[in-house]
């Protein structure tokens, strides 16, 4: 499985989002209609639009990205790294530049236009969340999209995607497995030792602590990163040699 795609060849990225606003009070007048409009897809009986506002981070219309983490394993005297840096803070705009540059810099070659066709994105559920969301924050911030998420008019083999979660599914198009199921059942440490998805509005907006959501976003990239490794039956990164890029 997945002979043909080399690991050094391959981009492992993760990010953590959060409503644009701490409270809903705090939204523009015509966002609040609209929240109210599109979460009647999802309420409750009984619920208000505000009640469910600290959903609004899983939309990128009105959440934003606060953290991108992206991780490459390298081969250094015959063992195999893993190096992992993060984009991260209170300005969407400035982290999502300085991670379209990273990978424009990952994915074309020194001197080159042309995009380095051996040269993948790899997350889980990425093709669902990840990729749109990023590629929609970046167009709402005024960015130019990097080449290799540019995938307007492209045929499917030319898009430059894996998911570990359509790995997994097998053409099961109706089947949904976490990133935590699949690292409990393939024996790989579980990266929820802290804080989980839930939390990170929280964390974000009650503790302003960007810090320890960059590094619970690390170590669900580098959880993919194994659970990408057992998929090609290769051995799994040793956590000791594991290195954060400041």
């Amino acid at each position: 499985m997945l002979e043909q795609f080399k690991v050094e060849d391959v981009l492992f990225i993760d990010i953590e989002t959060v409503p644009q606003e701490k409270e809903f009070r705090q939204v523009s007048n015509v966002l609040q209609e609209l929240w109210d409009k599109k979460s009647t897809q999802f309420r409750k009986e009984g619920e208000a639009a505000a009640d469910v506002y600290q959903r609004a981070g899983i939309y990128a219309e009105f959440g934003k990205i606060v953290c991108i983490s992206a991780g490459i394993a390298t081969i250094r005297n015959g063992l195999r790294h893993f190096r992992v840096k993060s984009f991260a803070g209170r300005d969407e705009k400035v982290l999502l530049t300085d991670f379209a540059q990273m990978l424009n810099g990952f994915t074309i070659p020194v001197g080159k236009k042309e995009l380095d066709a051996s040269k993948n994105i790899c997350g889980h559920n990425i093709r669902e969340f990840d990729f749109p969301f990023i590629a929609r924050r970046m167009l709402i911030n005024g960015l130019k999209l990097p080449a290799i998420l540019d995938i307007a008019g492209k045929k499917p083999w030319e898009v430059k995607l894996l998911d570990t979660l359509d790995l997994w599914k097998f053409g099961d198009f109706k089947h949904y497995t976490s990133l935590k199921l699949l690292t409990t059942i393939f024996g790989i440490p579980s990266p929820k030792d802290d804080i989980d998805g839930s939390d990170v509005a929280r964390v974000y907006y009650q503790e302003n602590d960007v810090e320890r959501i960059a590094i619970y976003c690390e170590k669900d990239v580098l959880a993919t990163a194994q659970l990408f490794l057992r998929f090609k039956g290769e051995p799994l990164i040793d956590p000791a040699n594991f290195e954060r890029v400041i």
